[in-house]
């Protein structure tokens, strides 16, 4: 065990938070180039069928925010036990976490079912719209069980710092979309010509492959954690511990589902066409916060271990080197936003009034991007400390509490404009105060700078 995690807290910080994290932002990347991938074949379908998708966008992010932020609690638990030598409770976190998932997996079918219309009628009168949307969200809710599992054990590898096999098989199940999409779309090679729903169906197989490869590797050899019956029972403390974080994880990635719902409404009383901006949006920002993302991924075991090993140094210097890697990400993403945004939205075939109004959009909201780094890294450190309150306040503020309120405000002033303002200033918000918060936890032991 000492063997095969000692690296954690012996290789040079920046060099082991590169080699964590590079390869969990290039499968970020992929997975980002799925989405608009995605996103790009339905859009010639029409605006209509790109804006069936987008309102299906929330219900499909509920599923992404519940394995996420659940895994998210099971890579904490398994990182600060490795590091503090307990490997029974390393096991046990692994073993109880998939059966969790499971629960998770039935819940979501029964959502499926009973949810899913009532819930698109919220946001469309139009009927053809809001059939495409059905369709595609009956799909990928009743077969999440892909999405959950596969999730799950991604952070069980990701726990024990194996980065490069979530690389592989994250990528893998992106791949299968990719070449399924426009298969199962247009109806290629002899398949039917499904539309919406055969975008919903290429989804669901690349994730059900994604998470049939990651119990063929884990059975293939040994790993730092072992998934195992004698585990499978009622634990109290690591249940608590993978929910003290995993809940308020879950949470924190469900609000833009809640955020786009609302904006969602907000914005179709103006026009349906900022509905479908809005939309692309989401799929565009995955480019500039999946590879962030990706770096805290890579920094959370290494926070979580050297915590649990009582390394208080590393954990601030792994903070610190963070911080500036998201930075560049994000400035990157902003100068590329203010320079290009009409061929940006040309990628989706965009007419006119889309062009324009995506366009301007871009050039707003971009402005929140490098201020965010300091959100979404210390949001991401609370979760490997296991303070999954500070981290749900830090995303609530950036998703939430500021934005929501301010768009109502603002686009009574301003319009769609003013929603798009609203953005950089729920960021602005939420970074103030998560330095604060960082700065006085544990008296300070823990800010970087």
């Amino acid at each position: 065990m000492e063997t095969n995690n000692s690296f954690m807290k012996t290789k040079p910080v920046f060099s082991l938070l590169v080699s964590m994290s590079v390869p969990m932002m290039l499968s970020m990347l992929i997975q980002s180039l799925y989405n608009i991938v995605d996103s790009i074949y339905v859009s010639r379908l029409g605006t209509d069928a790109l804006t069936a998708v987008s309102l299906a966008y929330p219900l499909q992010n509920a599923i992404v925010s519940v394995a996420v932020g659940v895994g998210i609690g099971i890579t904490s638990a398994i990182s600060i036990h490795l590091g503090s030598g307990d490997q029974e409770k390393a096991d046990r976190s692994a073993t109880i976490g998939i059966a969790l998932t499971v629960v998770h997996c039935i819940l979501f079918i029964l959502a499926g079912i009973f949810i899913t219309k009532p819930f698109l009628s919220l946001f469309t009168d139009d009927p053809a719209i809001l059939k495409d949307a059905c369709d595609y969200t009956y799909i990928v809710l009743c077969f999440s069980f892909g999405a959950l599992l596969q999730v799950s054990f991604e952070k069980i590898f990701q726990g024990i710092g194996e980065m490069k096999v979530t690389m592989y098989l994250l990528s893998a199940g992106c791949v299968i979309n990719i070449i399924l999409d426009p298969i199962l779309i247009f109806g290629l090679l002899g398949f039917p010509r499904l539309g919406v729903a055969g975008a919903a169906i290429a989804t669901v197989i690349g994730q059900i492959s994604s998470f049939l490869l990651y119990v063929a590797v884990y059975l293939h050899k040994p790993y730092a954690v072992r998934i195992r019956l004698k585990y499978l029972r009622a634990d109290r403390r690591i249940i608590r511990q993978i929910y003290s974080v995993g809940i308020p994880s879950s949470i924190m990635m469900l609000l833009p589902s809640v955020l786009i719902s609302i904006l969602n409404g907000i914005l179709a009383a103006i026009s349906d066409v900022y509905v479908a901006v809005l939309g692309v949006y989401y799929k565009l920002q995955t480019f500039i916060y999946m590879p962030a993302n990706g770096i805290v991924q890579g920094m959370r075991p290494i926070i979580g271990f050297n915590y649990g090993a009582g390394e208080t140094e590393r954990v601030r210097t792994t903070i610190r080197y963070s911080l500036m890697c998201a930075a560049a990400l994000m400035l990157l993403g902003t100068v590329l936003s203010l320079a290009l945004p009409r061929q940006i939205f040309l990628l989706f075939d965009a007419d006119s009034e889309l062009l324009e109004a995506g366009a301007s959009a871009l050039r707003i909201i971009c402005l929140g991007f490098l201020v965010s780094s300091i959100g979404v890294i210390y949001s991401g450190t609370f979760e490997a400390l296991g303070n999954g309150r500070n981290s749900l306040i830090i995303s609530l503020l950036r998703q939430f509490a500021v934005t929501i309120p301010l768009s109502f405000l603002f686009s009574r002033i301003w319009g769609a404009a003013g929603v798009w303002m609203s953005f950089p200033a729920g960021e602005l918000c939420a970074s103030i105060v998560a330095y604060l918060l960082l700065k006085h936890y544990r008296n300070g032991d823990f800010s970087p700078f």
